[in-house]
């Protein structure tokens, strides 16, 4: 069993121990690959030309690391790093296993509503304890898959060209004439057909993923099942496979169950880099950057679940400059039958407890949607924040602008916090054999309650 490290974002720091020597280099030969999955791409240009990874900090004085705003978890010789939001952060506490059971299961409850980050719209009971958030998602796949495959084995037409002693499927002329009826070899026929083909492009994918999470997990249930899809898959041929590979991948009505395992594949080959490094150790990393984890939640959430309010993401209809050099793209355009209002989602720690007037709300964030608003022509706007495991602050902060260049013009802006932490799941207090609606049942009645209350008032 690996020993575990819990770091949160931007927040602790531990101490660097010997088993961790050589870690750095890891993170930077992942970071050089991030370019396949563009969740890895800074949003600063500035970033993007620095080699060094920026997915943990090393402190090298100190001889410490602290986390980035990475969340997810690293393998590395004998050392799990779980990543975690840093709004479950408690200062002087190290959660214990409990503890980061259910802050893996809201990470995975919110991934349950991406879109953008593809997660697979399966929800499996959780029955048995898994060590970490990856060891839960390899659970899930292996499971669904398992138990798909036992009755079910993808098959696809491919074509097929070949040379026959009768025909089949439909004669193949130039091929014909050229290579046999030219040579009198007049009874052997090429032929063009489609059969029904078990070692296909999808069933090599599934396999190449299955061993890469074989060789990752230690998990022994899961180690059993993962064992039992490459059984089933033997006569599969060995191929790596890449996440664009999954996008590519359509399937008929009678294959339409296999499009939660294609979408669990993209998850893992999208995210996770598992390599022999130099040539001894087994590493791994599973890495999501929180912000966008929490943008693609609130959007597919509200989509999915709120009645009366119809969202569009990322708007790009208009530009800052009349040279339409700067665009503009709030991150939500939200349409309710009596307004429209722009929402921009803003993964920071706000009302912390403490003296400052602007409830930890940044001059910046207000600017940056003030110009949404002007350029829009819309005079309401949100920033939207997440709650955090001790702060939930039910009242709204407003604020009100004169446009002096628009005939006074009001602009209102709030700042809002959404509640997307469950304290009592966190506190233990739910069903392990329940899958995650049942367990987060109560917490989407809250934050669906909230939405309407914001922006549908009576």
């Amino acid at each position: 069993m690996d020993k575990m490290i819990s770091l949160f974002e931007y927040q602790n720091k531990v101490r660097l121990s010997k088993e961790l020597d050589g870690l750095e280099e890891f993170l930077d030969e992942i970071w050089a690959k991030r370019e396949r999955n563009p969740y890895f791409r800074d949003e600063d240009s500035e970033n993007e030309r620095v080699e060094s990874q920026r997915f943990l900090q090393f402190l090298h004085k100190s001889k410490e690391i602290k986390s980035n705003k990475y969340v997810g978890v690293i393998h590395f010789n004998g050392e799990r790093i779980n990543l975690f939001p840093k709004i479950f952060y408690e200062s002087e506490h190290s959660p214990a296993s409990p503890e980061c059971e259910a802050i893996q299961l809201h990470i995975l409850w919110w991934l349950s509503y991406c879109q953008r980050i593809k997660f697979p719209k399966y929800n499996s009971a959780l029955s048995s304890h898994k060590s970490d958030f990856f060891e839960v998602l390899i659970y899930l796949f292996a499971k669904y898959t398992r138990e798909l495959l036992g009755h079910s084995i993808y098959q696809q037409y491919e074509e097929t060209r070949r040379e026959m002693q009768f025909v089949r499927g439909r004669l193949d002329i130039n091929s014909y004439i050229r290579q046999n009826l030219s040579k009198g070899r007049w009874h052997k026929v090429n032929c063009v057909f489609d059969p029904f083909v078990f070692d296909n492009r999808f069933n090599q994918i599934i396999r190449y993923v299955a061993k890469m999470l074989l060789s990752a997990s230690v998990n022994t249930e899961n180690k059993k099942k993962l064992r039992e899809i490459l059984f089933i898959l033997d006569g599969v041929s060995d191929f790596p496979a890449t996440a664009e590979e999954c996008k590519t991948i359509q399937f008929n009505p009678t294959f339409e169950d296999f499009v939660v395992v294609r979408d669990y594949c993209q998850l893992f080959l999208e995210h996770a880099v598992s390599l022999d490094y130099n040539n001894n150790l087994k590493l791994f990393a599973f890495l999501i950057p929180m912000e966008i984890l929490f943008e693609d939640f609130v959007y597919g959430f509200i989509e999915k679940e709120v009645q009366g309010i119809i969202s569009d993401r990322q708007v790009r209809s208009k530009n800052l400059d009349t040279g339409n050099v700067f665009g503009l793209q709030p991150d939500l355009l939200l349409k309710t039958p009596t307004s429209s209002i722009i929402a921009d989602t803003k993964y920071k720690m706000v009302y912390k407890v403490g003296s400052d007037k602007k409830n930890g709300i940044r001059e910046s964030d207000l600017y940056q949607v003030l110009t949404y608003a002007i350029r829009f022509n819309i005079n309401q706007v949100a920033l939207l924040y997440p709650n955090t495991l001790d702060v939930y602050h039910k009242e709204s902060a407003s604020y009100k602008v004169i446009d002096e260049f628009a005939d006074d013009t009001k602009i209102d802006i709030y700042a809002h916090q959404l509640p997307i932490i469950d304290r009592s799941v966190y506190d233990g207090e739910f069903d392990r054999s329940s899958n995650l609606n049942h367990i987060f049942g109560a917490l989407k009645v809250r934050l669906t309650e909230r939405i309407l209350q914001l922006f549908i008032p009576n």
